[in-house]
């Protein structure tokens, strides 16, 4: 949930390998990000509902659980994006992933750059399509009827 466009948002990293998560760690705050993590599914599990992140940053080969269980039950619970990050770069996980509930798939080694561009253009899409919910249902709450139109929104009557 992306509060305003100037702020870049909270990413959870999802990530056993402690130099790794270092290095993502050091790039996203760089960023201006605000970065948590964890280092299993479980305790990713957690944190993301109580630290409701903007985006997750997801390792598959997880202890404890893994990251392809995380994600399905992050998508159960949460509209968040996820971009899952693996070594496993074969079409049959990479296609796994995405029908589990990803939203974009990177193959381990991969170049920070792009990592952080993909990251900048997924929050991007989320906070376009929050404000066209938002926008729906701003419509959705005028009821309109020949010349009358009521606003629940304001609580008004027009005419």
């Amino acid at each position: 949930m992306i509060e305003s466009s100037s702020k870049p948002g909270k990413v959870l990293v999802v990530e056993d390998d402690q130099t790794l998560m270092g290095v993502f760690k050091y790039n996203l705050s760089k960023e201006g990000y605000s970065v948590v993590s964890a280092g299993d599914g479980v305790q990713a599990l957690e944190i993301a509902r109580r630290e409701k992140p903007d985006i997750v940053l997801l390792d598959i080969m997880l202890p404890k659980l893994d990251g392809l269980e995380v994600c399905r039950i992050l998508r159960k619970e949460s509209s968040v994006p996820v971009l899952m990050l693996t070594a496993k770069g074969e079409e049959v996980d990479r296609v796994v992933g995405l029908e589990l509930g990803a939203d974009d798939y990177m193959v381990k080694p991969f170049s920070m750059r792009e990592l952080l561009a993909r990251v900048r253009a997924m929050l991007r899409r989320r906070s376009i399509l929050q404000q066209e919910k938002g926008k729906a249902a701003a419509e959705q709450a005028v009821i309109r009827a020949g010349d009358l139109e009521i606003d629940l929104t304001r609580h008004r009557a027009l005419r």
